[in-house]
């Protein structure tokens, strides 16, 4: 359909200005279609997938039919999860940006009710929270619906897949007088279409018709994994394809702590966000992730409900799915606001049937992705690096470093030596591509994997968890210190007063070398290979090694005195 132009909507100059404020110029299909039916009061039904603008859809008319005279709740959306309900507040703040008078608030759980009692007391006319929350309220009499005249279900079909059904019966039921009610979902399954049935009048359906539910500008792949070697195929897409920001989706919480601290380990800028996390450290990461503090967020499907990051640009469903619709949700993480996108699902022999499912219900075509190597690494990683190079001498004023190297070549440098040096320093490359073919040997059928034993080895250092260190530094302090590439170093195990690292074996020598003397955490470090023992786990191989450190520590304690 021909999309319209701001302007050709009915709606106030106030509105028309915000939203030109917020960067567009015209409305998506399911604005176009919907804005109108609201404001002439119908009731609407909306599906379309994520990320087409369902939120501007009822923000838009909800702010228009705001009495702003009445400091009292007037609309009432209803979203399924916290973080959902703060993005909504926020973007229908943006539309009422410069209508004076009008009272936004977002209400849920994990947040003090006495707060939120206490801005409701002050007169707000539009409520944002999860049911839950709402249903406590309505309970206590702190939320009052008898000037309620629109009630938007925002994610309705999440909500009911969360258990919500209840609730939103009951919010429904006690609002006593007729009014305007608006159902979005991505997905109609036949409780969705009961609420339609039982608490709508003759509603509107808006449905936007599409051969594939899921976005034509995210480019969607997947790639045959072992379970053991997800991460390690996980870092390699990353590092191959380098995006802003990216998004890592797990089944379950206690995987995304998992597969979060193997990340970090390894070096990269990540963080974690799921159900069991409280609020504030929740609300703490995601504006770290916004801002780019944190490159990667792993994430359950739940906690990652709704989010709206228009630079997330790859998502890595390192689990499949076990819902075709978790699937549309995830990958709608990236590729908005008509951005490309790239998704890439990590799939055993045994989830196939899943991603079968999933091509299925998406009308949609996945296709295969070989494991990256390192050599497609460093393809990539050069190839971008002399396009930014090119885009550089032809568009800046070069003359200061021209300067520079032709002091360099006077000290009888040559400037093919130079270059080289220099993109060597920019780029890291691995030295050596002996890890090139491990990973890839299970596209060929051999099935061989990595191999820890013969690849990387067990270092021994003689501080633990009593110096309050983490594997963050140990890491920090061995790939600064050592100059080896954060994501080369393995399994870090920290006990009490010693720890063992593993790295590969072939940078034993320069490990041990290189940090002689150093530091961790401000403690002077002793490093050096495990004995053959290193990889059992025993009493006497943890006494030994106690025994170990605290000679060492003494050792030092004695040097500095």
């Amino acid at each position: 359909m021909e999309k319209k132009r701001i302007e050709e909507l009915n709606c106030s100059e106030e509105v028309i200005k915000a939203i030109k404020d917020m960067g567009f110029e015209e409305m998506t299909p399911i604005q176009s279609l919907s804005i109108p039916l609201v404001l002439e009061g119908r009731d609407v039904v909306g599906q379309a997938q994520t990320g087409t603008g369902k939120t501007a859809a009822f923000g838009v008319p909800i702010v228009e039919k705001v009495d702003r005279t009445i400091e009292k709740t007037q609309s009432l959306v209803l979203c399924p999860t916290r973080e959902l309900a703060v993005q909504v507040a926020e973007e229908i703040l943006k539309i009422a940006k410069y209508k004076k008078g009008i009272n936004v608030v977002p209400i849920f759980g994990g947040q003090p009710i006495e707060r939120q009692i206490k801005n409701l007391k002050k007169g707000v006319q539009i409520v944002i929270g999860t049911p839950g929350r709402i249903m406590d309220h309505l309970r206590r009499k702190t939320l009052k619906l008898d000037n309620l005249s629109v009630l938007v279900l925002d994610e309705a079909d999440e909500m009911l897949n969360m258990g919500f059904r209840e609730d939103i019966e009951e919010i429904l039921k006690s609002v006593k007088k007729e009014i305007q009610t608006l159902l979005f979902s991505a997905t109609m399954p036949k409780a969705i279409l009961d609420i339609i049935n039982n608490y709508q009048k003759n509603p509107e359906i808006v449905k936007l018709e599409h051969r594939e539910l899921t976005t034509p500008n995210i480019e969607q792949r997947y790639i045959e994994v072992r379970e053991r070697d997800k991460v390690e195929v996980l870092t390699r897409l990353i590092d191959m394809y380098n995006p802003k920001l990216s998004m890592v989706f797990c089944n379950t919480k206690r995987k995304v702590d998992e597969v979060t601290e193997h990340i970090q380990t390894r070096g990269y800028m990540a963080d974690k966000i799921h159900g069991d996390m409280k609020q504030e450290q929740r609300s703490s990461i995601l504006k770290k992730f916004k801002n780019g503090t944190i490159e990667i967020m792993v994430a359950t499907d739940v906690a990652a409900r709704g989010l709206d990051i228009p630079e997330v640009e790859a998502v890595f469903n390192l689990d499949v799915p076990t819902h075709e619709e978790f699937y549309v949700h995830r990958i709608g993480r990236t590729g908005r606001a008509g951005r490309e996108g790239k998704s890439f699902s990590l799939v055993t022999s045994n989830e196939f049937h899943l991603l079968r499912s999933i091509m299925k219900y998406t009308n949609k075509k996945i296709e295969s992705h070989k494991i990256p190597t390192a050599g497609d690494i460093e393809t990539l990683k050069t190839e971008a690096f002399i396009n930014e190079l090119k885009e550089k001498i032809n568009n800046e004023n070069m003359e200061k470093y021209i300067k520079m190297v032709e002091g360099l070549i006077e000290e009888d440098y040559s400037a093919v030596e130079i270059a080289a040096a220099l993109l060597s320093m920019k780029l890291e490359l691995p030295i050596t591509s002996e890890d090139i073919e491990q990973l890839s040997e299970f596209e060929k059928g051999k099935g061989k994997g990595m191999s820890t034993s013969n690849d990387m080895i067990r270092m021994f250092i003689n501080i633990g968890r009593n110096k309050k260190i983490g594997p963050k530094d140990v890491v920090g302090a061995i790939a600064d210190k050592a100059r080896i590439k954060g994501n080369f170093i393995g399994d870090i195990d920290i006990y009490e007063n010693f720890t063992f690292v593993e790295i590969p074996e072939k940078y034993a020598e320069q490990v041990i070398d290189m940090m002689k003397g150093n530091t961790i955490k401000g403690n002077t470090i002793n490093i050096e290979k495990a004995s053959k023992n290193g990889n059992k786990k025993n009493k006497n191989e943890k006494n030994n090694y106690n025994d170990r450190s605290r000679k060492t520590s003494n050792s030092n304690r004695k040097t500095k005195n």
